[in-house]
């Protein structure tokens, strides 16, 4: 263990975080929550801004993404961003959710949200939450809901009904996947439970975006508690990781800027993903605000760098034939820096040694990871976020094991890591020398 630090102390803030934010609306909500109490100022994207050298800041949008930010000066020379994402695969409830089964039972009609791993979802306590858009006597009101205990479940089939299940089975999402809610007493009632769980009228609930998640509490575990099970750890390991280096950090010449943003499940297409126009519009505007010119804004960008942090896969000690034969990356084996050759990833020769210095400097470890040249990866949002945005940009995660199943695995020590390396990056000024040339400047 790394005795300059509590790891454990920073694991158990993590599940904490963890289990407290079930969807991307709670996980923004309680990073929102941590910048007010650090003194950050909220601004509204429908308001007019007034930004003031030395100002602490941060905007939402859709309540699932955010992106904070430290002005150190009028004259900044460049933004130096760590993006990651608050949303995970799940399932959500549709419309008109309510499905009776012969009298006898009540389930629910969802659909998947992300390519999650379905078995692992099977027998374990369920619940729900999300936001309600509800009625008032001046309009329309958002609120966060949590029904805070085990509500519902997803049984599995018996083995004797289907004896050949371990041999391989292709679960069908709108017949095997529907979670189990109550007798049939239940019916009618799924809408008065949520509303009552956000102390709001059943009938002035007009819409609603509602999600299943994992009820199980998050675990240390191992010979030497080195490992950490819990939900969401993909990406909200990375988010709070980098808030945490975000907090600490800081430097005089270039604006730190701390964005989690949501759907990159799904694509990132959506007003508040990584292609939208979000983080453009923020930057845009604290240019502007600021009295800065268009140009000043592009050889501002010119002298950036962005860390796109989306956990990456460890090697699994079931599966090792699955990694790179010579790029295999292991828990609490440090930051995992990520290549592909057709740009799944951004990262390239300058961002990778950009990166590689920055963690040099705070003596934190790196690995890298490519996928086999047999099999196709995922993407993540750096790539897409560079079509608004166009900086040198380097992809990095932390390695976890069952990536995307509601139970993922990490390693205690990668936390801090990030951490440590998070807090350097923000608290060295860098300064573009031309093309593919960097200078850290103090």
């Amino acid at each position: 263990m790394d005795e300059r630090v509590n790891t454990r102390d920073i694991t158990d803030k993590l599940l904490t975080f963890l289990e407290n934010s079930p969807t991307s609306f709670h996980a923004v909500e309680n990073m929102a929550a941590r910048l007010r109490g650090e003194g950050f100022e909220e601004l509204k994207e429908a308001d007019c801004w007034s930004i003031e050298a030395g100002g602490r800041y941060f905007v939402t949008r859709n309540m699932s993404s955010l992106i904070a930010f430290r002005v150190p000066g009028k004259d900044f020379t460049g933004f130096q961003i760590i993006s990651s994402h608050s949303d995970s695969p799940t399932f959500k409830i549709k419309e008109n959710p309510e499905m009776k089964v012969e009298g006898h039972y009540v389930k629910l009609n969802v659909e998947k949200y992300g390519g999650m791993l379905c078995a692992p979802w099977f027998d374990r306590p369920l619940s729900i939450a999300g936001r309600l858009v509800v009625r008032t006597a001046d309009g329309l009101q958002t609120k966060l809901v949590n029904v805070d205990r085990d509500l519902v479940m997803i049984p599995n089939l018996a083995i004797h009904m289907n004896r050949q299940v371990n041999d391989g089975y292709a679960y069908n999402a709108q017949s095997d996947m529907l979670p189990l809610y109550g007798g049939e007493a239940a019916a009618g009632t799924l809408m008065k439970t949520i509303a009552q769980s956000a102390g709001v009228a059943e009938e002035d609930i007009l819409g609603h975006d509602l999600y299943l998640y994992n009820r199980m509490k998050g675990s240390v575990w191992g010979a030497g508690e080195e490992f950490f099970s819990c939900g969401r750890i993909d990406d909200l390991q990375c988010a709070f990781g980098s808030l945490e280096g975000f907090l600490a950090g800081g430097n005089a010449h270039s604006v730190s800027v701390h964005a989690v943003l949501d759907n990159e499940e799904v694509g990132s297409t959506t007003k508040q993903g990584a292609a939208s126009t979000f983080l453009l519009d923020t930057l845009k505007r604290l240019n502007t605000a600021l009295g800065r010119t268009e140009e000043q804004y592009l050889t501002a960008l010119a002298s950036s760098f962005m860390v796109s942090a989306d956990n990456a896969h460890g090697v699994h000690p079931n599966y090792t034939d699955k990694a790179d034969p010579t790029n295999r990356p292991y828990l609490n084996g440090g930051i995992v820096i990520k290549f592909n050759a057709n740009q799944k990833y951004t990262t390239d020769a300058v961002s990778a040694a950009v990166f590689r210095s920055v963690c040099e400097k705070a003596d934190v470890p790196v690995q890298t990871f490519t996928n086999r040249s047999d099999m196709a990866g995922g993407s993540t949002l750096g790539n897409i976020s560079n079509t608004h945005v166009a900086l040198n940009t380097v992809d990095i995660g932390l390695p976890e094991l069952a990536m995307h199943s509601p139970y993922e695995t990490g390693g205690v020590l990668d936390t801090e890591y990030l951490i440590r390396a998070a807090k350097e990056f923000f608290s060295t000024g860098l300064k573009a020398d031309g093309d593919g040339s960097y200078r850290f400047v103090s």
